[in-house]
């Protein structure tokens, strides 16, 4: 039985045709879905139990989950984008993620075509399991500061590869704790006893006989992580050298290398290929702030539809909690922002071919505002993102606590994001650099290019005022747009003129470092309305399917005007009318939301497997199975727990035998 067909009946768009633009295209719709269902319909992927299991119960059961998946991948005759949809759906972070998602992206990006050629063959058949060991117990986002050596000895042609203190133990990297036989290795180039920076080698860590660490290096597994199940599954590793010996020719030179004679030498590519690999890590990253933000949402969106609380008149039924304004007020905001942050990953993909394009002819003109945006709309998607995840566990009220909700576990997996490739803050003051770099160039002659554009209208945005008299004003982007570039460019002005009164400049940017993140999030957060505005301009198909993400982006961008109306009405972009006014649309725009939520949800196209959530269930069927599967708990294997008798009995029989003091 559907418990939520009657939501269904209401929507007002064609799902079906939603699926394909939330998908991207036919294509990648038709590939999700046929992909999705076969993971789900093979009981070789269970996930129900996860959260119950031991850590090496957990972890082995990882292993046999991602060799099976490579067996099926053969013998399937899977296309590598098939074969990563499969990775995706089985849903569960293993050492695979780090093979596929950063030691081969670091080889090819970084190798040069000799290298390639002899490491990708062996990996791209698993012949060797590859991680990326670039975090260290003293040092993450500070990769200058990493202490690991790799000094050329050029009597034997080979690096010595050190760990000279605690502090540059490799700490953190996913897959190198029990699994990996090679990792690509960032170190400080030490030649000629001069000190060249971070670079890349590829380092063999175990045998590939028996597994066992090779000579000189010490590994392991640095032990459990926050929340049940979750990225326990993933074996993150401490790793430490004693003075390990590797060819010169591991070390990846695409971008420089060290001669036999020990010479440091710039090759002709320049290091700005490197930018394409960073753009493409991160444009990955923005597209699982909305997968994962997706799920959550459908999960509490369903059981808000069939949770129902208070209200109830002469003994009907209650209220249904997704009627509540309070409840609207919280979710649909992140139901938006699914789909916002779904349409700017779309854009980054974009912008990464546009990028590699540039870097091929040899322009990086486009490459400092790349950069900065996309090291922005990463902080600012996993931010949203994590936050979201938890609001909805919350938004599920008590039940949203349970593991089988799939959000307490989905939030733990997620979570990191905020950090690696980048903390989020740090990443938001790179940001804040770049504007006040574009602030300080505005009179040299120099074009703003791109996400920043709106900068070349700086005077007009200096000094311009909205138009908005009445509620649905609001709708319009231009009234929209214009306030949110009028907002950013003056919050950018603003600390530019206060970093201005500085004799040392760095002393300034730290003085002001918690104003310049806020200018670079409002600089970030218009990048994020502007694309959703420019989708739809695009031609959309399907029955009311337009209209539909007309609505969410005007609950995305007036929700996120009301959440920071302080920034609008201090600098002056809107007046406290146009704040009231804007509130006032926005809770109207909820009220055209509410019909369509279910099928808006619906139209992520994800399976029960893939949620992995008693509450989310598209059939909406969730008492019954929350109660079943209380049962399966091992606490419940027997009605008499263990250890009653050492303890239970003789406490309620008062014979506990006397501490000993």
């Amino acid at each position: 039985m559907d418990y939520l067909g009657a939501e269904r009946k209401k929507a007002e768009f064609d799902v079906e045709d939603m699926k394909i633009v939330w998908a991207g295209s036919i294509h990648a719709h038709q590939l999700s879905d046929r992909i999705s269902k076969l993971v789900a319909n093979d009981p070789a992927f269970r996930k129900d139990d996860r959260t119950m299991l031991a850590r090496k119960e957990l972890f082995k059961n990882t292993l046999r989950k991602a060799t099976y998946a490579w067996k099926l991948i053969n013998e399937l005759q899977l296309s590598e984008e098939e074969a990563s949809k499969v990775r995706f759906y089985v849903d569960e972070p293993a050492f695979t993620d780090l093979h596929w998602g950063m030691f081969v992206p670091a080889i090819k990006g970084q190798g040069t075509d000799e290298q390639q050629k002899k490491w990708l063959s062996l990996s791209y058949k698993m012949k060797i399991i590859g991680c990326y060991a670039q975090t260290e117990l003293g040092h993450g986002s500070n990769v200058q500061g990493l202490e690991t050596t790799a000094t050329f000895d050029p009597k034997t042609d080979e690096f010595i590869i050190d760990s000279p203190t605690l502090t540059s133990s490799k700490w953190w990297p996913g897959g190198l704790g029990k699994v990996s036989t090679h990792a690509v290795v960032y170190a400080r180039l030490i030649t000629g006893g001069q000190d060249y920076g971070v670079h890349g080698f590829i380092v063999q860590l175990r045998s590939l006989e028996d597994h066992n660490p090779l000579p000189g290096i010490t590994v392991g597994d640095i032990g459990m992580k926050f929340g049940n199940g979750a990225y326990n599954t993933m074996d993150n590793g401490v790793l430490r050298f004693d003075h390990v010996r590797i060819p010169r020719d591991q070390m990846l030179m695409r971008v420089s290398q060290v001669t036999r004679e020990g010479k440091f030498i710039e090759s002709d590519v320049p290091r700005q290929l490197l930018y394409g690999t960073m753009v493409y890590v991160r444009k990955t990253i923005v597209m699982d702030a909305s997968y994962a933000l997706s799920k959550a949402v459908c999960i509490a969106t369903r059981y808000s539809a069939v949770r129902r609380q208070f209200g109830s008149q002469n003994g009907g039924p209650e209220t249904q909690v997704i009627d509540y304004k309070t409840q609207q007020s919280r979710l649909f905001p992140l139901l938006a922002s699914a789909y916002a942050f779904r349409f700017v990953g779309e854009w980054l993909s974009w912008l990464y071919t546009d990028v590699t394009q540039r870097l091929q002819a040899k322009d990086y003109s486009t490459l400092p505002e790349a950069h900065a945006c996309t090291a922005g709309l990463k902080s600012l998607t996993t931010t949203a993102t994590a936050d979201g995840i938890e609001e909805c566990r919350k938004l599920c009220g008590g039940h949203g606590y349970l593991c089988t909700s799939g959000l307490p576990e989905l939030y733990a997996v997620y979570v990191p994001a905020c950090t690696y490739e980048g903390d989020n803050i740090v990443l938001m003051l790179q940001v804040a650099r770049f504007l006040m770099k574009t602030v300080s160039q505005l009179g040299s002659g120099k074009q703003p290019v791109g996400t920043i554009a709106y900068m070349k209208r700086i005077e007009h945005l200096m000094q311009s005022h909205s138009d908005v008299q009445k509620p649905q004003d609001w709708l319009k982007p231009s009234s929209v747009l214009e306030a949110f570039e009028a907002r950013a460019a003056r919050m950018s002005v603003a600390c530019a003129k206060n970093l201005s009164k500085f004799s040392n400049q760095e002393e300034g940017f730290a003085q002001l470092s918690a104003d310049l993140v806020e200018a670079a999030v409002a600089h970030c957060q218009l990048i994020v309305v502007s694309k959703f505005i420019e989708k739809l301009q695009q031609d959309i198909p399907g029955n009311g399917v337009k209209q539909q993400l007309e609505v969410l982006s005007g609950v995305y961008s007036l929700f996120l005007l009301h959440k920071h109306q302080g920034d609008f009405l201090a600098t002056g972009c809107i007046t406290p009318k146009q704040a009231s006014l804007a509130n006032e649309q926005l809770r109207a725009l909820y009220s055209k939301v509410r019909p369509n939520a279910i099928s808006l949800v619906d139209s992520f196209n994800y399976t029960d497997h893939f949620l992995g959530s008693i509450l989310g269930r598209y059939d909406g069927n969730v008492y019954p199975n929350l109660y079943e599967a209380a049962w399966k708990d091992p606490l419940n294997d027997s009605v008499v727990p263990d250890g009653y008798h050492d303890y239970i009995r003789p406490l309620l029989k008062q014979q506990l035998v006397p501490a000993k003091l």
